[in-house]
């Protein structure tokens, strides 16, 4: 393994498949946290971590406990992070001296999750969706740090592409700028989190898991430092048609913005009233595409290490 910045609490199962070379996938935590209610979070993560092993490979959620950056957390650790939600802080780069400085918990982003599993050499890591540029950026300059994170953390990132309430088109020209490589995995748009794709075309597409792994090994080996996205689209039985989410997501920015949601909140808030509003298919939706790509990110970390 690297060495660490910092002191890092490794689970036995994770330090012995690391010590081994076998496949890990890296999973954040901030969608037990505030992603979504309990109990639907703990069991989300479960199905997630379940994933990662049927898929072969060892799950490794990663979060802040006690002042203490833990790689692997146990199933009461789970437990009680679903159960006191948002009470956990939303724990980004910004944010990692405060809670290891005072002891305290924080729920891992997409941003705070790469820095530590590149701490662990933890070379993949799966999430629901990517931070990313805002919509009405120009006004706000609202742009998630997960995407400077992709610039520095050399952690490749399997996700369903930007959360649904952002802007798809800036936060591609974004991550150009950061040198950061975007691929669809086996689609040809860079997907819309509950929709399977947009009308943003991908220069870059995987076959499969062996073909990201081939990319992701070339871009480590050859020391191009900085992470990899590999977008990959909401299973199909699970899927909204855009013409059906968009309305939803436009009418749940002007509620934020009514009464005045700003920051870190913005994100739950707009979850939990799109959520409302589908009825909870959007849920559903997320909890399904999130455990489709901690099954993908498994397959490509099992290619990975097979190489």
């Amino acid at each position: 393994m690297a060495d660490n910045p910092f002191p890092l609490v490794i689970h036995d199962e994770v330090r012995d498949a690391l010590s081994a070379a076998r496949p890990v996938v890296a999973l954040e935590s901030t969608i037990i946290s505030h992603g979504m209610p309990y109990p639907d979070n703990v069991a989300t993560a479960h199905r997630v971590e379940q994933a990662v092993r049927s898929a072969g490979a060892t799950p490794a959620t990663i979060a802040i406990i006690d002042g203490q950056p833990v790689v692997g957390l146990s199933g009461e650790q789970l437990e009680s992070l679903g159960k006191h939600g948002d009470a956990a802080i939303k724990c980004s780069r910004r944010d990692l001296p405060f809670i290891l400085a005072r002891g305290t918990n924080g729920a891992t982003t997409v941003a705070g999750t790469m820095i530590v599993a590149a701490a662990a050499n933890i070379p993949i890591m799966a999430t629901g969706g990517i931070g990313g540029v805002h919509r009405g950026v120009e006004k706000t300059l609202d742009v998630s740090a997960d995407l400077e994170e992709l610039g520095r953390s050399t952690v490749a990132v399997v996700c369903s592409g930007v959360k649904s309430i952002l802007d798809i088109g800036k936060t591609l020209e974004y991550l150009e700028t950061q040198g950061v490589p975007v691929a669809g995995f086996q689609t040809a748009t860079m997907p819309a989190f509950y929709s399977r794709d947009s009308e943003f075309e991908l220069e870059h597409r995987f076959i499969d898991a062996a073909d990201a792994a081939a990319v992701i090994a070339t871009q480590r080996s050859s020391g191009l430092n900085g992470g990899l996205v590999v977008a990959v689209p909401c299973p199909a039985a699970d899927a909204i048609e855009r013409s059906a989410i968009d309305s939803v997501i436009s009418d749940a920015i002007d509620d934020m913005n009514q009464q005045g949601i700003t920051g870190k909140a913005t994100t739950p808030f707009l979850l939990a009233r799109i959520a409302e509003r589908t009825r909870g298919k959007s849920l559903a939706a997320n909890i399904e595409l999130v455990v489709n790509n901690a099954r993908i990110g498994a397959e490509i970390a099992v290619e990975l290490a097979r190489r």
